[in-house]
């Protein structure tokens, strides 16, 4: 009994642990100067992993290793949108009850945010922006994030219409709407084909906690959408890291 509840404890603290990275406001910090990525590590101690860390996001997805990967399972339901300008970027905070299951562990979305250019890139190649569906393991509190490319195109799925046509260009708290959304809609055609490696947030304090999962195929928006995006952020990107020792893998055959 006593083992069970130090097992549950440690659950406790870890999820707690992650709660507060997503509050954690720590030193100042952007994306440009003597505060842009580059410096992060200098800027707090509570970010010396961005500086330290050997397994830090993001990375040039080059030379996975083709393997057989368990598919994601994607169980998400429309909810009312509940966008903000965080300061950093555009979130839409996710209302409780969607998931997906990866390697037979389930994570709850948490919430979906932009950058712009794309963190990741592929083969070198760099896109006009990135999606980012955040997750969180409920037994343990660590992260999956499901990465979408976004290039330019003619159109856009309908979902993205209704985000890029609410963009708050001042920072402020979340505002629910009565617009409802569904992450799946978010998606690209061909979600079974994807990369996955074992990472970091992508901002302070850069917490090795997230398996990551970056979908091959990318999806269009509009130039408009795009420049509307910029007009509020242009440049809220880290560049690469070095991939380390890490194992990445795909199922593009």
């Amino acid at each position: 009994m006593k083992k069970f509840y130090a097992i549950g404890f440690v659950v406790a603290i870890n999820i707690l642990l992650v709660a507060a990275v997503f509050a954690f406001q720590g030193g100042e910090w952007g994306y440009e100067g003597d505060i842009g990525p580059e410096n992060w590590a200098s800027i707090s101690e509570d970010y010396l992993v961005c500086g330290e860390g050997m397994s830090q996001s993001p990375i040039d997805i080059t030379e996975a290793v083709d393997v057989s990967l368990t598919g994601i399972e994607f169980e998400y339901e429309a909810v009312p949108m509940a966008i903000f300008n965080n300061g950093h970027t555009i979130e839409v905070e996710y209302e409780a009850g969607s998931s997906i299951v990866y390697q037979e562990k389930s994570y709850n979305v948490l919430q979906f945010h932009f950058h712009q250019p794309s963190e990741h890139t592929i083969d070198g190649e760099s896109f006009p922006m990135e999606l980012h569906i955040v997750h969180q393991n409920p037994a343990n509190g660590q992260l999956a994030v499901v990465g979408v490319m976004l290039q330019e195109g003619e159109a856009s799925p309908e979902a993205f219409e209704t985000v890029f046509a609410n963009l708050p260009a001042e920072e402020g708290e979340p505002e629910e709407t009565e617009i409802m959304i569904n992450a799946a809609d978010l998606l690209p055609a061909d979600t079974e084909t994807f990369f996955t490696y074992e990472g970091s947030l992508t901002t302070p304090p850069c917490s090795e906690i997230v398996r990551w999962l970056v979908m091959a195929e990318p999806v269009t928006l509009t130039a408009e959408q795009l420049a509307a995006f910029g007009a509020i952020y242009d440049n809220n990107a880290r560049p690469v890291q070095a991939l380390n020792t890490r194992d990445l893998f795909t199922n593009e055959g």
